[in-house]
């Protein structure tokens, strides 16, 4: 009878040992194995276009090291990071060109996207050059755009984005207001004009966290953050028409450093 007992207790003794040795191997690598590299998809408010300081690898996509996404990965140390966002983006060029880096280690994953599709630009160079009445029409199409087009085209990017990062932590970034209305602008558009662009810019957030909270994903609505820092504010963290024209109407570095990057890190 001692013997089986001995080897009992000798058994019940390493058993024991394992686990307290094997316990916190297991933590550990489970704690390697999670997802943590960080993916910034989308158009040129994600690329920082309109900040400087551009990636001349990225060519024309523009990708800045003063985006909101590069500054959030310097403060932020993720294992891996990588940006593919790019100045004229719309959700087919997010499709069939931006995710190659999504994967199941990818753990946060940010994107703005939907202004060019809804032609963002034209609809700015249109309104900068015409009548109130031109500006308002081009307006009204963009909102119908957005209203009707948009939804399908967004649940097309989230759902491929899902299937190909299901771990990922997903936050969708809006568009600010453009303009301060009342504010210190005394010539350029008319006020109404101006309303109307920044109710497009209401109009296709309001899709946009639509779609991402049926998704499961975060919306980041950033313009707590510039409210004071629109146009004709004093104090703008947007360009105005400028050169390059493909600035125009972008974030500046204040409002990627002050705006998005904000409203990220608390998203995130």
């Amino acid at each position: 009878m001692r013997l089986p007992r001995l080897a009992a207790m000798t058994s019940a003794f390493f058993a024991a040992a394992a686990l307290v040795l094997t316990g916190p191997v297991t933590a550990a690598s489970a704690q390697q194995a999670a997802p943590t590299g960080y993916v910034a998809l989308g158009d040129s408010y994600s690329a920082g276009v309109g900040a400087g300081s551009y990636d001349s690898a990225s060519g024309s996509c523009k990708r800045s090291t003063k985006a909101y996404s590069a500054l959030w990965a310097a403060a932020n140390s993720p294992s891996s990071y990588q940006s593919t966002a790019c100045s004229g983006a719309r959700t087919g060029d997010v499709l069939g060109g931006q995710l190659a880096p999504l994967n199941s280690s990818t753990g946060l994953v940010s994107i703005t996207i939907g202004g060019n599709d809804a032609g963002f630009a034209d609809t700015m160079s249109t309104c900068a050059l015409n009548s109130e009445s031109t500006c308002l029409a081009r307006v009204a199409q963009a909102v119908s755009y957005v209203k009707n087009t948009l939804p399908a085209q967004l649940d097309g990017v989230y759902n491929a984005i899902s299937q190909k990062a299901p771990a990922a932590h997903v936050v969708v970034l809006g568009y600010p207001h453009f303009y301060k209305i009342g504010g210190s602008c005394l010539a350029g558009l008319s006020e109404k004009s101006r309303s109307a662009i920044n109710g497009a810019a209401d109009q296709i957030n309001g899709v946009s966290a639509k779609r991402a909270a049926d998704h499961g994903f975060s919306f980041a609505d950033v313009n707590t953050k510039f409210s004071g820092h629109e146009l004709c504010s004093g104090d703008p963290w947007l360009h105005s028409v400028t050169l390059p024209v493909d600035e125009s109407y972008h974030p500046t570095a204040a409002g990627q450093a002050k705006g998005y990057l904000p409203a990220l890190s608390s998203a995130a």
